[in-house]
């Protein structure tokens, strides 16, 4: 076994690989880029090699410069992670001119499978279905839409070398297509220097299943199960489960079969994943197949107990695999979340900044947090937006859907925008508890983006209850320093008005010494908590339901944030709450004759000029953010006043644009 090994890769990922190379007694080398100088990976790694600025394309890219940070700290094998440099075979090729190992398959695999154009050929070969497209190079935009149309719309534009939802766009129709066209290859140059693209027809209603497969230098592959990862926006995994709820026993075992089959015909050996799309009659199709670690493996550890990392460094070592399919066993059922810095409030435009309060749910074996941040770590806008994977595990879907709810009621993230209430709102989805899903499913269900989760009765009311304890314990912090629920004087002798939106609740709260009661009208809910001033959750026993909710102070109040939910509750007296109503609205300042940039981020390119008539849905401006393009369009028609900002430049939130008239 290796005695050090480097991480060619950042973030979560390489924290994770850290984590498993020192339960087998294997150091580690990080490497960094000046953004990354204080990255939690930095930290964790015994050694740790700073590899040049900040962008991509001249640190993690680098391939000379991983080399070099590997022959200087005696590195004997490098781990490339997902992303960067994990399927570039020119990349494994000079690992091993080197005199390393790389910690993956062979070059000749990556070829193989790595290239979405030249894989979906392979497999055809090997009596794998694939979906009808075209598969050559194209030209141009004009080429583009010539062969969508014969292809037959909707159609999918792909960058051969993509992957994590980059260089990837829907066309409906010849104009779409060109577009299309032209942003996929300007993702997939950014994000892999490689602008190839290539059609094929866009299966409706379809779900996203992929099969985790794992072999050996020895020619043994197995499979180990399935994952469904039908929840996506903009082609981006956002929940990940395993298993599926949509397979049967003879369907995964068909698809298992098929990956194994394409594994052993290129010769396959390592953690790798076949990537399926599955229509409403459960037939299949092969899309593509990732020769590297997947962002999801998580789920797949926790219901078969394997660590996918310790495998693939045992199998690059040439140890043989230890286990045969007949004894790989799916015990319970796992979900997993991205917490991604974005603002589902503003389109889930990026959001970068410091991390000023970051607190984790509590880890246990049902909770599962991979994380590469910490409080005070920087959101960048050189990488990708995930903070972190939250898994939760449970001995049925159900159980493992409630302890995601109950863990991202427990996630306190301040300083930038995430995504947590998106997250909250999907795993309360009715038909997301049902598992009726497909890749349109955000879509569908939020056509309008979205606008926050549902505020139930169960929770207002847990709110309210929890406003009035809360409220209850600052009273008495202002009088006796304990700031102890039981030092309140039961009855407190006052009512207060609790105010969500515009409704108003009249409560009473009756301290005990275990616990507490609050009264709303004639009924009497108990409540049983440690809360102290200035924790950021408060936990609580509200009835027969335990909840945990995020609280910050407001002037006359506090908000408080539960289920995907975040509401402003104001806890007064009487005359306080009539006084309030009579305050003026603050009205936010009109910016419709503006432009203005959605996120921090750089200018691709500006379309118009002053003086110019647009129309509505016109591309107006491109910008790039996290790796990702933006197009802005007009949302009406209108003429260009002036503009203010050109192709290069680097804007922060809601900078000017242009103007107009």
């Amino acid at each position: 076994m290796f005695k050090k090994i480097l991480i060619a890769n950042r973030g979560e990922i390489a924290c994770r690989i850290i984590q498993t190379a020192r339960a087998m007694g294997i150091q580690t080398v990080a490497v960094y880029s000046d953004a990354d100088a204080d990255a939690l990976h930095v930290e964790m790694a015994d050694e740790a090699v700073h590899i040049g600025p900040a962008a991509a394309a001249e640190s993690y890219l680098i391939a000379e410069k991983i080399l070099q940070a590997a022959k200087d700290t005696g590195a004997e094998a490098i781990h490339p992670g997902y992303g960067f440099l994990s399927e570039r075979a020119s990349f494994v090729e000079a690992v091993q001119a080197a005199g390393l190992t790389f910690i993956g398959p062979d070059p000749l695999a990556i070829n193989a499978m790595g290239d979405k154009i030249t894989s979906k050929k392979l497999a055809g070969e090997a009596g794998v279905t694939t979906v009808p497209g075209h598969m050559g190079i194209i030209a141009d935009a004009d080429e583009a839409a010539k062969i969508s149309a014969e292809v037959g719309y909707p159609v999918m534009l792909k960058a051969s070398a993509g992957g994590g939802g980059k260089g990837m766009r829907i066309a409906w129709n010849d104009a779409e297509a060109r577009e299309g066209y032209v942003s996929a290859q300007n993702e997939a140059r950014t994000s892999f220097a490689d602008d190839r693209i290539f059609i094929e027809k866009f299966i409706e209603e379809p779900r996203h299943i992929e099969i985790q497969v794992l072999g050996d230098k020895h020619g043994n592959v197995i499979f180990l199960g399935e994952r469904e990862c039908s929840i996506q926006r903009r082609h981006q995994k956002v929940v990940e489960e395993a298993p599926s709820p949509f397979l049967d026993e003879a369907t995964r075992a068909a698809m298992g079969a098929q990956s194994v089959a394409l594994s052993k015909a290129v010769g396959y050996h390592s953690a790798g994943t076949v990537e399926f799309i599955v229509d409403k009659n459960k037939k299949f199709y092969f899309l593509e197949m990732n020769t590297r670690l997947q962002v999801e493996h998580p789920v797949t550890e926790q219901i078969t107990g394997i660590d996918l990392v310790e495998q693939m460094l045992r199998v690059a070592a040439g140890e043989p695999l230890t286990m045969t399919q007949e004894d790989v066993k799916i015990t319970g059922w796992s979900m997993e979340t991205r917490v991604y810095a974005e603002d589902p409030f503003r389109g889930f435009l990026p959001s970068i900044g410091r991390l000023t309060h970051y607190q984790i749910p509590e880890v246990s074996d049902t909770v599962r947090v991979d994380t590469g941040v910490y409080e005070g770590s920087e959101i960048s806008m050189f990488y990708d937006p995930m903070i972190a994977k939250l898994v939760t595990t449970g001995a049925t879907r159900a159980e493992a859907i409630a302890a995601q709810q109950k863990a991202l009621d427990e996630y306190y993230i301040r300083g930038i925008a995430h995504n947590i209430p998106f997250l909250s709102a999907l795993m309360a989805h009715p038909r997301f508890q049902a598992g009726d899903m497909t890749t349109n499913f955000i879509a569908e269900e939020y056509p309008d983006g979205f606008q926050g989760g549902a505020l139930t009765d169960a929770v207002k009311e847990a709110m309210v209850v929890a406003a009035t304890f809360i409220n209850a314990v600052e009273t008495s912090r202002a009088s006796q320093i304990q700031g102890r629920i039981t030092d309140v004087e039961a009855p407190q002798g006052k009512t207060w008005t609790v105010s969500i939106d515009d409704d108003e609740t009249l409560t009473n709260i009756y301290p005990y010494e275990d616990r507490a009661e609050v009264a709303i009208g004639d009924r009497r809910i108990s409540v049983k908590s440690t809360w102290q001033p200035g924790q950021q959750l408060f936990r609580a026993a509200i009835g027969d339901v335990v909840y945990a909710m995020e609280v910050d102070r407001l002037a006359l109040g506090w908000r408080l944030t539960c289920a995907g939910v975040s509401k402003d509750v104001f806890v007064q007296s009487a005359l306080g709450a009539r006084l309030r109503a009579m305050m003026p609205e603050k009205v936010a300042p009109d910016t419709s004759n503006f432009l203005l940039c959605p996120m921090p981020g750089l200018i691709v390119s500006v379309s118009v000029s002053e003086g110019d008539e647009v129309k509505a849905g016109q591309a107006l401006a491109v910008v790039e953010a996290m790796k990702m393009e933006n197009i802005l369009r007009a949302e009406k028609d209108g003429t260009i006043k002036s503009v203010s900002a050109a192709a290069g430049d680097s804007l922060m939130v809601d900078a000017v644009i242009l103007e107009f008239d």
